[in-house]
């Protein structure tokens, strides 16, 4: 059974894969044994991720990358691609949140961060399926959402949005792409201990609200996604698509 999860052989992207829960989800992913390309904009947190990951046992190549450019992501795929023969898994995981009074928020803002957080996903999962189309064989495609697209998002209305498109976007690409053995699903991290979160985290009020309502009364953290992740990428999941997976510590169910 355990041979269901073993990713020996296969090659993974992992976008935003150098920190916080792009880095979680990679070490989860090195552990089971796949290569790994991490894509970031931070060529020296690639560097230190890329140390970390081989010192798992892992092949990594790492390339700078700004998921909202769409000839950077394709350039991205062929140079993967060509690095290590085969993409197998593709992690949509780049993206950022920032603060705004939704009155107040300009269109710049609302489509920066939307560049990144949205078409940067549609992006790299595109790439990554036109690929594996191609070569057959199958592939899976995870997204990596959150719970801000199920609940009001104060001072976040771009980034919830976002979030939620990416959840859309998913179930589409997974309808569409079923009959090429091709599994599309998201994962919609809770409250993540994160260098992101940090200022939620400093909060005393806020951070003892995120306490009360998870059942699991804690924060999670970067290794909490490792298992799914690594579910995601696997053989386990074949039949197991189309979906957007909670990882919250029971937040959402309180």
């Amino acid at each position: 059974m355990l041979d269901m999860f073993d990713l020996s052989g296969k090659v993974a992207v992992v976008t935003g894969g150098n920190r916080g829960i792009g880095l979680g989800i990679a070490r989860g992913l090195a552990r089971a044994g796949a290569d790994l390309a991490i894509w970031s904009r931070d060529e020296d947190r690639n560097r230190e991720a890329a140390e970390e990951l081989r010192a798992l046992g892992a092949r990594v190549g790492t390339w700078s990358c700004d998921v909202a450019s769409e000839p950077e992501v394709r350039r991205c795929t062929d140079e993967t691609v060509e690095h290590f023969g085969r993409i197998d898994v593709s992690f949509a995981n780049a993206g950022y949140g920032s603060a705004h009074d939704p009155l107040r928020m300009t269109l710049e803002q609302w489509r920066r961060l939307l560049a990144v957080n949205l078409d940067g996903a549609f992006l790299t999962l595109r790439d990554a399926a036109r690929h594996m189309r191609e070569r057959g064989g199958g592939g899976k495609l995870i997204a990596v959402s959150s719970i801000s697209a199920l609940f009001g998002t104060p001072k976040q209305p771009h980034y919830a949005a976002g979030k939620a498109g990416l959840d859309a976007l998913v179930r589409s690409l997974a309808v569409e792409l079923a009959r090429h053995d091709i599994q599309v699903n998201s994962i919609q991290p809770g409250w993540i201990e994160t260098e992101a979160t940090r200022p939620a985290q400093d909060h005393a009020a806020l951070n003892d609200a995120i306490l009360r309502r998870t059942p699991a009364r804690r924060w999670g953290r970067p290794a909490d996604l490792e298992g799914i992740a690594v579910y995601l990428a696997s053989r386990a999941s074949d039949y197991h698509t189309g979906d957007s997976i909670r990882i919250d510590g029971g937040y959402s169910v309180f």
